[in-house]
């Protein structure tokens, strides 16, 4: 984690931290601090695993939503990141399209395992799910292992029409 600098830069320039940048595309009915527009203080996510409703409160319970790395970083660090130059390491992990609000529970059961490893429980999050992952490894040149390549064509057998980068037409 630490070779992909320091966690959520403000890569896109908006004064305010991905991470921030993330809740506010992710949660609805959102609200900010006073004062400090980027600072979501609360919302309401579905979450895309589970489908699960999950209220965010930062001063209650802020764990209780996180913001996922649709590729962990341990895995493309083990695929290919570690010959990035940091620049790229950091644009990597401040990605939206690598990056999902979701219940932080799931997150810490994801952990840092790829597709063959872990799938989101809910069967139709599993074709985005992975088109994102095969979409964001083919664009930042990561490789696949055998197993991960072999539970990827599973997944994506069942959805031909599934859309590049996970991307719904709604997107």
């Amino acid at each position: 984690r630490d070779e992909f600098g320091p966690a959520w830069k403000d890569v896109d320039g908006n004064g305010c931290d991905t991470r921030n940048d993330i809740l506010r595309r992710d949660l609805r009915s959102v609200t900010t601090r006073r004062g400090d527009e980027c600072i979501v203080l609360t919302g309401e996510l579905t979450d895309p695993y589970t489908t699960r409703i999950v209220r965010f409160n930062r001063e209650r319970n802020a764990s209780g939503v996180q913001i996922d790395h649709v590729i962990p970083l341990a895995d493309a660090w083990r695929t290919g990141a570690a010959e990035w130059p940091e620049e790229k390491r950091i644009e990597f992990a401040n990605d939206p399209e690598n990056l999902l609000a979701v219940e932080g529970s799931i997150n810490q059961q994801k952990s840092d395992q790829d597709a063959a490893e872990w799938l989101p429980p809910n069967k139709q999050a599993q074709c985005p799910y992975v088109a994102r992952q095969v979409g964001l490894k083919a664009r930042y040149g990561l490789w696949v292992e055998p197993a991960e390549a072999e539970a990827m064509r599973a997944v994506l057998q069942t959805c031909p029409d599934q859309p590049p980068l996970g991307l719904t037409p709604s997107n």
